[in-house]
């Protein structure tokens, strides 16, 4: 997807600012922050969402209190780089839920990968049917995060 992005003007940039830490925000609240008038706000938000600079509207859990307190971040180097082989791999990382975030890297490695899992066994299948059954996987390293000191996909504006 290689759209051009939308031009933000100043009120555009304080509003994702706002909606970014708290999307329950009410327009009456972040009218009175930003200065416009609540149909402003509700007309800017709804374009910001339409033209895809808000991509998601979602609430974040603690992993650990739903059962799934296991944060690994894996090193994938694959086999082979041909074009088809690299769409087969991201799709096969994309279709696996377990895999939060995904990022085709430079460097050493291909791949750096943010999996949220219950326990190691669940993990264990995983490599199984991620790196080993699915092929053109030459190597991967396992990092278990010992403690989340933080975790944020916000953007600075």
């Amino acid at each position: 997807m290689n759209r051009t992005p939308p031009l933000l003007d100043d009120f555009d940039r304080k509003i994702l600012a706002i909606v970014q830490r708290d999307n329950q925000v009410p327009h009456r609240k972040i009218s009175e922050e930003v200065n416009l008038s609540v149909p402003a706000i509700a007309r800017r938000l709804q374009r910001l969402r339409k033209e895809g600079v808000i991509a998601a509207d979602a609430s974040i859990l603690r992993p650990e209190w739903v059962g799934v307190p296991l944060t690994i971040i894996v090193h994938v180097t694959v086999e082979n780089e041909a074009i088809e082989q690299l769409d087969e791999i991201r799709a096969r990382f994309l279709a696996c839920p377990q895999v939060q975030q995904c990022y085709y890297v430079t460097g050493d490695i291909d791949f750096i990968l943010i999996m949220a899992t219950r326990d190691m066994q669940e993990y264990e299948a995983l490599t199984r049917t991620l790196f080993f059954e699915s092929g053109n996987v030459r190597r991967f390293r396992t990092f278990v995060a010992m403690e989340r000191i933080k975790a944020s996909l916000a953007v600075t504006l």
